[in-house]
């Protein structure tokens, strides 16, 4: 599901303490991320599944929305309590929310 549903709330309605798990590739993370997220790339999201935090719900992040769905639909399927959390970075940024970038010098942004 990448609209917004049962499992989707925009970032706008992200309750402060949501836990993240930001599923971009490494150079997207990079580029710009929220300052608590955490970080498994959905390519690695399989091999990496023991390492997601212990969090109930997770909140799941991405660009857009699109793969963070795609992970929902997986995670949920596995048992875990997810959440999509709908426009992604993109919306995250939009809405002035923080950003750290993993490059010195270079403002963060999302990519």
């Amino acid at each position: 599901m990448t609209g917004p549903g049962a499992n989707a709330v925009q970032v706008a309605d992200l309750p402060t303490d949501a836990t993240l798990l930001d599923v971009r590739e490494n150079d997207e993370w990079a580029a710009g991320h929220a300052p608590d997220a955490h970080h498994i790339p959905m390519s690695e999201l399989t091999a990496r599944i023991g390492e997601l935090p212990d969090a109930d719900p997770l909140y799941v992040i991405c660009r857009s929305g699109g793969r963070s769905g795609r992970v929902v639909a997986f995670l949920g399927q596995q048992g875990h309590s997810v959440i999509n959390v709908d426009g992604g970075m993109q919306s995250w940024e939009a809405l002035g929310r923080p950003l750290v970038g993993e490059h010195d010098g270079v403002a963060p942004t999302v990519i």
